[in-house]
């Protein structure tokens, strides 16, 4: 993985720093639309302030709701690009891979992999004897989830993947260059950015352990793939098919989805089903077929630092 980690100039973490701060501001930025007509909304029908992020999100259409949340990750998006084109001198393809141009292919294939699996255990899900879920569909509302879930989630997820398996695995890089360290905190950081999701709230903080998991999931397969493609893709089916698929009154996406769980949501093996089972599948799967070696070396071996980092302008190479 020649380049993943390759950086031009303004290398020292506390760059990554910056960088991230102007990214979390542009987040904030974003989300001001969201908030005003929310708090416009819920003032014009005489009702208290919005007291959680589900409340929020009911203040308003849920398909407006969602699109108005979706649309700060698309700011954060923007200031991403500028802060990766004129703070580190990079591109968007430097960034996402250490092969010449993005592979589409694997992203296709990954997003239609997980997809299909999502939506095979919703199905199953939806016929067991036990279930819980309730038919939800209404035509054009579903119709305009779907438009506004294809258009802007693939934004949302993109953004979070580049932050965190991109440009945050080669700031922690700077800081200690042995792969495991930045896999290891940008997965902890990761989860934890999640502990506010009313999810949490529900099920207590054990959901973390998925939340980590999955961020765990995501950077083994950037580091043994040499590049973000499987996990963008991942990642973007996820979040598309579960806003398509299921909603519930307590999740973070409150949307006219096909399906609606009514039961109150409880910590049972489906919660560590992808932790056991569906993600060691993914990884049996993805390094069958694209031939990964060595992984030992990939996720725990140096990441060679030539010594003119010290002179803030260098390219760097993983050995």
């Amino acid at each position: 993985m020649q380049k993943l980690f390759g950086v031009e100039k303004k290398v020292t973490f506390g760059w990554y720093l910056l960088g991230s701060v102007l990214i979390l501001f542009g987040t904030f930025l974003g989300q001001i639309p969201f908030g005003i007509a929310a708090v416009m909304a819920t003032l014009k029908k005489g009702k208290g302030m919005p007291s959680d992020s589900v409340a929020l999100m009911q203040a308003l259409d849920l398909n407006l709701s969602l699109f108005l949340m979706l649309l700060s990750f698309a700011v954060a998006f923007g200031v991403f690009v500028l802060v990766i084109k004129y703070l580190h001198k990079q591109t968007i393809t430097a960034v996402t891979t250490s092969r010449p141009t993005i592979d589409w292919k694997r992203i296709l294939f990954s997003f239609s992999l997980w997809g299909m699996i999502t939506v095979l255990t919703t199905v199953i899900s939806f016929y067991s004897s036990d279930s819980t879920m309730e038919w939800n569909f209404n035509p054009s509302q579903f119709a305009l989830l779907a438009v506004i879930g294809i258009l802007m989630i693939p934004i949302q997820t993109s953004v979070e993947e580049y932050i965190f398996r991109g440009y945050l695995m080669q700031g922690f890089a700077q800081l200690y260059p042995r792969r495991w360290f930045p896999l290891l905190w940008t997965s902890l950081i990761f989860g934890l950015l999640h502990i506010a999701n009313p999810e949490i709230a529900e099920m207590g903080y054990i959901v973390l352990f998925y939340y980590i998991g999955t961020g765990l999931f995501l950077g083994i397969i950037t580091l043994m793939d040499e590049g973000m493609e499987l996990a963008l893709g991942f990642h973007a089916a996820n979040n598309l098919f579960t806003a398509l698929l299921v909603t519930s009154h307590w999740s973070a996406f409150q949307t006219y989805a096909l399906f609606k769980e009514t039961a109150k949501p409880q910590v049972g093996f489906e919660l560590f089903l992808p932790l056991l089972i569906l993600f060691p599948l993914l990884l049996l799967i993805f390094s069958k077929k694209y031939q990964w070696t060595d992984w030992k070396m990939r996720l725990t071996g140096p990441i060679d630092i030539p010594t003119t980092l010290k002179n803030q302008t260098y390219e760097s190479d993983l050995s």
